[in-house]
């Protein structure tokens, strides 16, 4: 029996917990290896004969896993599991070519959910559904500029090579629009504006003009 603490309270708030493992039920365990892998995410390695398969997103620091045992839930039950991507067309186009199947493709707005993506392509407003063999439901979600509170606002930080670049691109797009309101001029000082959008937009503050 652990005794209560009498000192003051301790928050763990200052405490690191990284979500590192979500367990999906699955009834096939081949099946789903296939249908991961063609997803292009990383199968990890698992203990020799533990019978566990560990999948990881690209970019991602969460895995799922899957296999013998890992879970009582029926297979297919898994139905709030949300992917975050800075470009959701192109994130579609590679799982078709790899022969994975979209369901359906969407966006919300103050009147309510519409098929398609965004007209604007409004950060938080794209989204995508997709089924794994069992029917295990994963919705993809177009993320570009995180909304104020969602990060630390003192780091800036991309998962991966491909954010990196596209995080470029729309700060290189909107440079763009700001040297022509400029009257045209070019901004040799480009590199630090670049950094002030790219670390507003990542931590959802005011965006420079």
């Amino acid at each position: 029996m652990t005794e209560a603490r009498t000192g003051p309270a301790v928050s763990v708030g200052t405490v690191d917990m990284k979500l590192e493992v979500v367990v999906i039920p699955v009834s096939d365990t081949e099946r789903a290896r296939d249908f991961y892998a063609r997803l292009g995410w990383r199968q990890d390695q698992t203990p020799t004969g533990s019978g566990i398969v560990q999948f990881t997103p690209h970019g991602s620091g969460c895995s799922v896993q899957f296999g013998a045992n890992r879970t009582t839930a029926t297979p297919g039950s898994a139905q709030g599991l949300w992917l975050m991507v800075s470009d959701l067309q192109a994130a579609m186009d590679r799982m078709e070519a790899n022969g994975i199947q979209i369901d359906e493709v969407y966006h919300a707005d103050a009147t309510g959910k519409h098929s398609g993506l965004h007209p604007e392509r409004q950060s938080y407003r794209s989204f995508a559904a997709f089924h794994d063999p069992d029917g295990n439901r994963w919705v993809l979600q177009e993320v570009t500029q995180r909304a104020p509170g969602r990060v630390d606002a003192s780091t800036t930080s991309f998962a991966s090579r491909t954010d990196l670049q596209n995080a470029l691109i729309r700060a290189a797009t909107a440079h763009g629009e700001h040297e022509k309101r400029n009257g045209g001029m070019r901004d040799e000082r480009w590199p630090v504006w670049y950094s002030e959008y790219m670390v507003a937009e990542q931590s959802g503050a005011r965006l420079p003009e």
